[in-house]
């Protein structure tokens, strides 16, 4: 099955010969290898490649060969005990769809803060079921397991329906990890079109072609050397990490370990569903360490290349009002920070690792892809290479 491959090698210009292939077939047969697709790629790359010039072009044809084929064999499922919170909890409201269509809004953001600090006034004892005090397993508003289209989640361990237009939990969340390895191959692949190498700093590398040249024309051994080629992109990046985007931590430690490895340039900040006032580097320390984003701006010079990691999913009031944020109250909207953003780097992206089909169902993704111009792409290779074209025009 990989005499194709082999050929395909060939024909992209890699200089590949019938001995290395019998090496790779060899070692197969051998069993260095068992359903490992990373430890193909590494294994056929230091059988078939012997010049790191033609490394870029080997990812390039080994991506298009095996396309999907890392998708077949991914990982099963990790079968879990049930939580222990669940024997715990005294109630739980669970509504069919029929009985969510008739559970109202109370009328948006300032209708309901305003009832909640009526509620605060006037409540005096803890409720459970209803649809009009804070408490538990109703469809009031405000509480915690419990249904409502949108309130103020109260005393509740994680999200359910992420509907919640604030949040008063102290929540806590890790930072990404920069090592991931499985799965970052094809995004650097991508990534490779977001770059400019240049030759700078110290000269701490072999010119090896000089070294020949020079000693073939002076009749003695004359070492040459050169500065060490890097990449002169430089790369922002902010990544969401609100409760929504639980589902997507793999995929983006994936891209977050790639951009890592592929920009020596690169800068990273998080905030949560939209950017603010704040943000900050260590999700352990964010209430503690918090970056300014007029420092950001003030910073980092506009020839900065800047990405924006998340799912866009959040109540439209955090984009459009003063006050709207999840956990805290901005004294300006969301908006208005990332139109500052966008004012002073001009070259911007959003990659939303949430499935293209079902962007046109949520508010806030529209409105964000209204204020980036249309420059949201998918986390997929066909996005990130979207995305890289249009951060290097």
């Amino acid at each position: 099955m990989f005499l194709p491959f082999f050929l395909e090698l060939k024909a992209a210009g890699i200089p590949v010969s019938l001995r290395e292939y019998l090496t790779l077939v060899e070692a197969l047969d051998d069993g260095m290898v068992l359903y490992d697709v990373e430890g193909f790629y590494f294994l056929a790359r230091s059988a078939l490649v012997k010049d790191e010039r033609f490394i870029d072009r080997f990812d390039r044809v080994f991506s298009q060969y095996f396309r999907g084929l890392e998708a077949v064999a991914g990982e099963g499922a990790d079968p879990r005990a049930l939580p222990e919170e669940w024997l715990r909890r005294l109630a739980e409201k669970h509504l069919t769809d029929e009985e969510k269509k008739l559970v109202e809004s109370l009328g948006g953001f300032d209708k309901l803060m305003e009832t909640l600090r009526e509620r605060l006034e006037e409540q005096k004892a803890r409720h459970q079921g209803g649809s009009k005090w804070i408490g538990t397993a109703g469809t009031s508003p405000f509480g915690a397991y419990a249904y409502g289209p949108e309130g103020v989640r109260i005393g509740q361990n994680e999200s359910r329906h992420r509907r919640a237009v604030k949040v008063w939990d102290r929540r806590e969340f890790r930072n990404l990890d920069d090592s991931v390895e499985l799965g970052t191959r094809n995004i650097k692949v991508a990534l490779k079109r977001l770059r400019r190498w240049v030759r700078e700093g110290a000269r701490d590398e072999l010119d090896l072609a000089g070294t020949i040249r020079s000693t073939a024309e002076h009749g003695w051994l004359d070492v040459k050397t050169r500065p060490e080629r890097r990449n002169a992109v430089k790369l922002l990046m902010f990544f969401d990490i609100g409760g929504s985007m639980d589902d997507h931590i793999r995929v983006v430690e994936e891209l977050f370990s790639a951009a890592r490895a592929e920009f020596r340039h690169m800068e990273y900040f998080y905030f949560h569903n939209c950017l603010y006032e704040g943000v900050w580097r260590d999700n352990r320390r964010r209430r503690e360490e918090k970056v300014p984003t007029f420092d950001l701006i003030r910073t980092y010079g506009s020839d900065y290349r800047v990405i924006f990691v998340g799912d866009a999913a959040m109540s439209p009031y955090e984009i459009a009002m003063a006050g709207g944020s999840v956990e805290h109250w901005n004294e300006e909207a969301g908006s208005v920070w990332l139109g500052r953003m966008l004012a002073h780097f001009p070259k911007v992206a959003w990659l939303n690792p949430s499935p293209e089909r079902h962007w046109q169902y949520t508010q806030s993704t529209q409105m964000l892809r209204q204020i980036f111009s249309d420059r949201m792409y998918p986390m997929t290779l066909a996005g990130l290479e979207a995305a890289t074209r249009e951060l290097s025009r």
